[in-house]
């Protein structure tokens, strides 16, 4: 029997860097391009598992399975966008700075005979109180663009963590266990 084969649909760089610690190699990368507004009153949770399921149901192949993956931070109900500016990576970090946040991360596996199976990580995690310093400093190293919440665990932001409770590489962006526990159900090879 051969080996499935395996289409990440994500454009992270880290998502693939993520799988690679399993022992997995995706045959192809693909960018799932979808709307990724949430619904009207969507909860944080619900809209994770959401996107992770349109972005491998919009990658859908015949031949391979697809993994997605998905994630958000959330204060409260409250889904905190990816910064695009400092004026909203400062917006997120102000909101969290001194208190904890809620980091979903979703991913899905797509069959090629249209089987869905999907797991989500949840982890806390608590910034300490930032300075004004810090913050201007975090800002000008610029790593928080494009991040869901305005900030990067893998980078300097870790050293601003306070509190984890849960999964780091759910907060990087794959949730290992989850994606493990999934690949492993579908007949991949990890040991």
């Amino acid at each position: 029997m051969t080996a499935p084969q395996l289409i990440l649909a994500s454009a992270s760089p880290r998502r693939r860097e993520l799988l690679a610690r399993l022992g997995i190699e995706p045959a192809e990368v693909v960018h799932a391009d979808i709307d990724e507004t949430p619904l009207k009153g969507e909860l944080p949770r619900d809209y994770a598992v959401r996107m992770a399921r349109e972005k491998a149901l919009a990658t859908k192949d015949a031949k391979a399975h697809v993994l997605a993956g998905d994630t958000v931070v959330a204060v409260g109900r409250r889904i905190l966008p990816k910064a695009e500016d400092d004026a909203t990576a400062r917006q997120c970090l102000e909101l969290m700075s001194g208190r904890r946040h809620r980091v979903l991360s979703a991913v899905a596996l797509l069959a090629p005979d249209g089987t869905l199976r999907e797991r989500l990580s949840e982890t806390q995690v608590r910034f300490k109180n930032l300075s004004s310093e810090e913050f201007a400093a975090y800002l000008a190293g610029g790593e928080w663009h494009g991040k869901a919440g305005g900030y990067a665990i893998q980078g300097s932001a870790e050293g601003l963590i306070a509190w984890i409770g849960g999964s780091h590489s759910g907060v990087v962006g794959l949730p290992l266990f989850e994606t493990r526990a999934l690949l492993k159900a579908a007949g991949f090879n990890i040991g």
